[in-house]
């Protein structure tokens, strides 16, 4: 069997998600180019982190250059023009409207098969809070959870939603309710017949047909991966899918190849059938990745279970939830792509009053040299990342190697 090389695996990944083209080629995205890149990724985490810019923003600049976060909002908040929804895929999600029907057996499962907490919560209040929300969002419109007034006892944990909320994501995860807007970051909750266009398909797959999409979405989203990654990738739990892989492979849907890792070894893969001449092309270096960009700590790229450091040698933290005293790189750091290689990282913090951009600390990962070539393509990423953050100006408080900050800020 042929064993391809390391940079056709990393090519082909990259490829996959929309990160190898060159960063001359950025032309202001259009609203069909950001729905296209959301359907190539399957969808967008959605994070409250908002150091620099909220996570799903972030993930399609690294793609496609600076945009207006305005018109990504218009995809998924604008009547007559939604082509992205709220949802829950992996995690809490923006998923493409061509994909809807593929979350209604989750919706019938939570609708039909209630959990205990559920059961508990319903017994006690639940029953008569479910119907008074939702009369008043029929009757009113659509609805903020702090449209309902609460003045109960409150633990003061971000979960401990006052009762109303809880009734509001319950209709919400039952597909009562979908989310129509954002106010300040709040959801705005409104009936699904008055948000779901009429076209988006409502026919419910079965179970198997479901998995089966997901699991393809996967390996084409993904280029090359292993199963538990492809699993892993639209599934927060896996369940019992090795099996429905394995059919898969056996029809030759997926096809299984070998790829050298970074640290020399060789080990299997799964590559979907339309993507194995994409991936000679790679290794006959016919492609090739030529980008550079930074990416969020949840960017899609890093859904696959350990294949940074399996393809590229690189530890992806997120380090936000680590006590201050025990991160390594800091609170936000976002990797730096160059090519088809993780040259470093740096952690921001956007002053937005003042302007600035603050890199709190940057770094190069042991062994990168800031040559030319590396600092001019940083810098060349870091003055589109700066405008697509209003920054006027870059201030760099610790750079390891320091050389690297200086060269940076001069090419700046």
């Amino acid at each position: 069997m042929t064993v391809y090389p390391l940079s056709a695996a990393r090519t082909l990944a990259l490829h996959a998600q929309g990160l190898t083209n060159s960063n001359s080629a950025d032309r202001k995205p259009s609203l069909d180019s950001i729905n296209q890149m959301v359907e190539k990724l399957g969808c967008v985490q959605i994070d409250t982190l908002n150091l620099v810019q909220r996570s799903h923003y972030l993930v399609l600049w690294s793609r496609l250059g600076a945009y207006s976060p305005a018109d990504f909002d218009t995809l998924v908040y604008t009547p007559g023009q939604r082509l992205l929804f709220e949802g829950w895929q992996r995690v809490a999600s923006i998923i493409p409207l061509k994909d809807y029907n593929y979350q209604l057996p989750r919706m019938q499962n939570m609708r039909q098969n209630h959990s205990e907490g559920f059961l508990r919560w319903y017994d006690k209040e639940g029953h008569e809070l479910l119907g008074m929300v939702l009369e008043r969002i029929r009757n009113e419109g659509a609805l903020r959870a702090a449209d309902f007034e609460y003045h109960g006892p409150r633990r003061g944990s971000w979960w401990d939603w006052k009762p109303a909320k809880t009734a509001l994501e319950y209709l919400f995860a039952f597909g009562d309710l979908m989310i129509t807007n954002r106010v300040n970051f709040q959801r705005v909750y409104d009936l699904t017949e008055r948000v779901l266009p009429a076209w988006v398909d409502m026919h419910p797959p079965s179970m198997e047909q479901r998995d089966h999409y997901w699991l393809e979405q996967a390996a084409l989203a993904l280029g090359i991966a292993q199963p538990n990654q492809l699993i892993g990738y639209s599934y927060y739990q896996r369940g019992n899918l090795r099996q429905l892989l394995h059919a898969m492979l056996k029809e030759g849907e997926l096809v299984q190849v070998e790829a050298r890792l970074a640290d020399g070894e060789a080990e299997p893969y799964l590559v979907h059938r339309s993507m194995l001449e994409l991936l000679q092309q790679a290794a006959d270096g016919v492609v090739s990745a030529e980008r550079t960009t930074f990416l969020s700590p949840f960017d899609n790229l890093f859904w696959a279970p350990k294949r940074d450091e399996q393809l590229w040698g690189f530890d992806q933290r997120l380090e936000a939830y680590t006590p201050a005293p025990q991160r390594v790189w800091g609170y936000f750091c976002l990797p730096i792509l160059h090519r088809d290689r993780f040259v470093g990282r740096f952690d921001p913090k956007m002053e937005r009053k003042e302007g600035i951009l603050r890199l709190k600390a940057l770094y190069l990962e042991p062994g990168v040299e800031p040559d030319e070539q590396l600092v001019s393509g940083v810098a060349q990423a870091m003055r589109d990342f700066m405008a697509f953050t209003r920054a006027t100006e870059l201030v760099i408080e610790k750079s390891q190697p320091e050389e690297f900050g200086e060269k940076l800020l001069k090419a700046l």
